[in-house]
């Protein structure tokens, strides 16, 4: 077995870290990386022995908690029977039928078809070139712009990075790609004009979207992609009304809507998926992260009728579908999604997330909402957010060389609770594993707000000094 100071060193000198900066890690400045070696519930184990209050469940996907030992059998029994064949020409396993089936049942919308991949960014790439594709087979080339949302995440990869509405996915790797289009985030904190009220916002989002097909030429725009509730971008829930006017404006001018369902999907908003809790009728659906609660890589592309009909009357003018990864449909990916979403559906865990989420919303705003430095705590089923401002009569926003969120951050994590620093503002996101206690609720909502006091008391000190 190797020491633990021999991983650390090892990694620093071979592995090449997603959000991390670099040259200080490198340099040893950030310390050693945390070596995590077990996890069971909500909770994570340090190779050290440390454990941790995993408040934001991975990256959101941890939904039925570490350590289910129902889903490692899954793996192991689909590995001895047979660890891997593709899907291509027409190939099959019973897991990948038995998921399929099941995920055209459940899904929003009118679902037809399911593609896989291994991740959101890639299950995004997907759905870019089904639009495309849609619009070429029905006589439209022209047809192919996508509009996503500034502070929508949909991924990192070419097409999905730029389809993300935040600037550092794109600063120095010549991203947003040609194609893609941005309009406003439905953020009613911050985006809304004095006395508007949320309606009279999501109105004026509506008109604001509908100006921006017109000026660019409804024969132009393919599809609008958008998360139910944003997540990277500040875990945000949409206005009132919101939705109904961004639907009733895609009818209008014949535009898909792509619900990305990857942080939403399977229970996290007290639904099923997020488009069901808001009344979303999506064309083309993105799913991964809980739906094998990360336990291993699997995305999905749900095409709807409307699109898979044009695509399949399509074949025998064009031949096959081109478009097709080693390991799409993957046998292993399919036997743990399938026991994941066992699990969700025995422990009804929809339904949990709904109730421990309206306990869990209810005591972030008993504890933060009177702070002086918060000026909103957002959040819906087991999503929730607390924004930190300097003024919250007046809204002025923290000086970013502060990065108040990022230190109530490690201060949490220095305290035992993992909750991510949200970019784009100083917020505090948290997304604990669905299978999360009402007691370990409180641990997390005491953790986070002691962390939060004791850096509003550094704030005071400094000032003092300065």
């Amino acid at each position: 077995m190797i020491d633990i100071k021999t991983i650390a060193e090892r990694d620093r000198s071979s592995v090449l870290h997603p959000f991390t900066q670099l040259k200080d890690f490198a340099s040893g400045k950030l310390g050693d990386p945390t070596i995590v070696a077990g996890g069971k519930g909500v909770r994570i184990q340090d190779a050290t022995g440390r454990s941790y209050l995993d408040g934001f469940a991975g990256l959101y996907c941890v939904n039925i908690g570490y350590g289910r030992t129902e889903v490692a059998e899954a793996i192991a029994r689909q590995a001895h029977k047979l660890a891997y064949y593709h899907t291509y020409a027409a190939h099959t396993t019973e897991e990948l039928v038995t998921l399929s089936h099941r995920l055209v049942r459940m899904a929003p919308g009118k679902p037809s078809k399911v593609f896989y991949g291994l991740s959101g960014s890639d299950a995004n790439e997907t759905q870019a070139k089904l639009v495309w594709y849609y619009n070429n087979l029905r006589g439209q080339p022209k047809k192919k712009k996508i509009i996503s949302r500034e502070r929508g995440y949909h991924g990192s990869s070419v097409i999905s990075g730029s389809m993300t509405g935040m600037s550092f996915y794109h600063d120095h790797m010549d991203l947003p790609y040609a194609g893609v289009l941005h309009t406003g985030a439905p953020h009613h904190y911050w985006g809304a004009e004095p006395g508007e009220t949320e309606e009279a916002f999501s109105r004026r989002r509506g008109a604001e979207l509908e100006k921006l097909i017109v000026q660019e030429g409804p024969e132009t725009i393919g599809a609008f992609i958008a998360e139910p509730v944003l997540g990277t971008g500040g875990i945000t829930p949409p206005p009132t009304g919101y939705w109904r006017e961004i639907q009733a404006v895609l009818r209008r001018y014949d535009v898909l809507l792509i619900a990305d369902e990857v942080i939403c999907g399977f229970g996290r908003t007290g639904a099923d998926f997020g488009s069901t809790l808001y009344g979303i009728e999506p064309d083309l659906v993105t799913v991964a992260k809980g739906l094998t609660s990360g336990y291993v890589p699997l995305s999905g592309a749900i095409v709807g009728e409307k699109v898979y009909a044009v695509i399949e009357e399509a074949a025998d003018r064009i031949g096959a579908f081109s478009h097709g990864y080693t390991y799409s449909g993957h046998p292993i990916a399919a036997a743990a999604a399938n026991a994941v979403l066992d699990i969700v559906e025995k422990e009804r865990l929809s339904d949990r997330a709904r109730i421990v989420g309206s306990y869990f919303q209810k005591r972030l705003k008993e504890r933060f909402s009177q702070l002086e430095i918060v000026g909103e705590v957002r959040g819906v089923g087991l999503l929730s957010a607390v924004e930190f401002v300097a003024d919250r009569h007046t809204k002025r926003r923290f000086d970013p060389q502060l990065k108040v969120g990022a230190r109530i951050s490690k201060t949490a994590r220095d305290r035992g609770l993992i909750a991510r620093a949200m970019p784009h503002g100083d917020i505090l996101g948290f997304a604990p594993p669905l299978v999360v206690s009402e007691s370990e609720i409180d641990e997390i909502v005491d953790l986070a707000y002691q962390a939060t006091k004791q850096v509003m008391d550094e704030l005071a000190k400094e000032t003092a000094i300065a």
